[in-house]
């Protein structure tokens, strides 16, 4: 419990650090942020990716008579929800009906204080670093009320903006090698990235779910870092991460796709059995993260490519697949309404690869009755076509600028 005092200060230092801080690099997702009245705006992402920077944008450039309070905060550790009627007068007094509220999911029954506020006519943005916590109690409280959204490391466009580097090979290069973490950019200390790697494990799922078996769970988290773009099973793990049951395994793959950490990527079926028992191709969600704390000696180059295409689809889509009958085909993704999208990715085409790569491409395209697909290179260009069908092959910097 604090005082009304304490949390008043708090708020106007919190303030104060907020219009100090600057807004950094303008986030891409900033052009088509929308608040919408009677709905609670879910910002969710992993930790450290600029979730708080963000809302600082929203401060300084859209809404800068909004109420904001960051929960993540050592001065409020003791705020509990007897202390929300004394929130309730500090925001009455400010006048503001839009609340911007930093990890409030630290704080027991948040999402009654977020419908009630929502009941009150108040907006209200709130972020938070856990999709799995947020999305459970939000459907128990706030079911119908909310509309979410998610934010990633740098996207490469913004990554140039935070270098001041030109778009091409080069700049691409050194973005596949750092990822998009903007203090690990700002700093380039590897140490941010090794921190944060231990950071989440411990405060986002060791802590949060009470996870006895610590070393079990770090080696598997390690196991899956150095082998980004794998496909995985938990049986097959159970052994490499030393747990008995492959139901701890699975546990673990969910808590660490709900830290946003890692995402497991489902073989496409129009079986949501086979989908569930078919091995997933394992990606990180930051380059940056395999560059400092993956324990694989080969600076693979090619599974770097695919990890950070994958990112950037993700960014845009949720439902992505890959595709296996006779060849393999890197991403499938699915929109409602709309023919699939259909990618390939490999760091450089040669003549020993060639027919393997458009094969897989080819076949994917074929099934999903679709005429043209992408070939994602580090700097190639070109086109094949096959019984009507189109590969365009294409630089990687060009497709995610």
């Amino acid at each position: 419990m604090l005082l009304k005092n304490e949390i008043k200060k708090i708020c106007e230092l919190q303030r104060i650090m907020a219009e100090n801080a600057g807004t950094g690099v303008t986030r891409s997702l900033l052009a088509d942020f929308k608040i919408n009245d009677g709905f609670a705006c879910i910002l969710t992402g992993i930790r450290r990716c600029g979730k708080s920077t963000f809302l600082y944008q929203l401060l300084a450039l859209k809404y800068q008579n909004a109420f904001y309070l960051n929960f993540d905060d050592n001065r409020l550790y003791g705020f509990d929800h007897t202390d929300f009627s004394r929130l309730d007068e500090l925001i009455t007094e400010s006048g503001c009906c839009l609340l911007f509220f930093d990890e409030l999911q630290e704080i027991n029954g948040w999402e009654r204080y977020v419908r009630q506020k929502l009941d009150e006519n108040y907006n209200v943005v709130i972020t938070g670093s856990n999709a799995k916590l947020m999305s459970r109690e939000l459907g128990t409280k706030l079911t119908g009320r909310h509309l979410d959204r998610e934010l990633f490391p740098f996207s490469y466009k913004e990554y140039l903006l935070a270098t001041s580097l030109s778009q091409g090979e080069e700049s691409f290069k050194s973005y596949l090698d750092k990822g998009g973490f903007p203090a690990f950019i700002k700093t380039g200390d590897e140490r941010v990235l090794s921190d944060l790697f231990e950071d989440i494990l411990l405060r986002d799922i060791i802590l949060r779910y009470g996870i006895r078996d610590v070393k079990g769970l770090q080696r598997l988290a390690l196991w899956l870092i150095s082998n980004t773009g794998n496909q995985v099973t938990a049986t097959r793990l159970k052994q490499a991460a030393g747990v008995s049951a492959t139901s701890t395994v699975m546990e673990y793959f969910s808590h660490l796709e709900s830290s946003y950490l890692f995402h497991f990527v489902p073989r496409f079926s129009h079986s949501f059995r086979s989908q569930m028992i078919n091995p997933r191709k394992v990606y990180c969600i930051d380059n940056g993260l395999i560059s400092v704390n993956s324990v694989s000696f080969s600076d693979d180059h090619g599974r770097k490519l695919e990890n950070a295409v994958f990112v950037h689809l993700r960014s845009k889509y949720k439902s992505i697949f890959y595709f296996t009958g006779k060849h393999e085909c890197d991403f499938i993704v699915i929109s409602k309404g709309k023919k699939p999208l259909i990618f390939q990715v490999c760091y450089e085409l040669n003549r020993d690869n060639l027919d393997r790569e458009l094969d897989g491409l080819f076949e994917a395209l074929d099934y999903f009755n679709t005429r043209e697909g992408v070939v994602i290179t580090l700097n190639q260009t070109d086109k094949f076509t096959r019984n009507g069908k189109i590969a365009t092959v294409m630089p990687a910097w060009k497709f995610l600028s």
